[in-house]
């Protein structure tokens, strides 16, 4: 489908998304701890969402990743 310089393009600007909601997990424990976020309701809402795009993030990587392999 893609050429294998655009999957290397795409792998990294997925790899760059995971980082950052790695980074979002990250800044939302250490606000949890100084008790900055509005509530446990919202934190775990936010952690949620996080978690659930990082997931898909890392299925596509893994996906990418098996093709180029192929």
């Amino acid at each position: 489908m893609f050429g294998p310089v655009l999957d290397d393009v795409i792998i990294e600007k997925l790899m760059a998304k995971r980082d950052l909601c790695l980074y979002t997990l990250k800044h939302l424990d250490f606000q949890i701890m100084t008790e900055s976020l509005g509530g446990d309701d919202e934190y775990e809402r936010l952690k949620t969402s996080t978690i659930s795009e990082l997931k898909a993030i890392e299925q596509e990587i893994a996906f990418l990743l098996s093709k180029k392999e192929s």
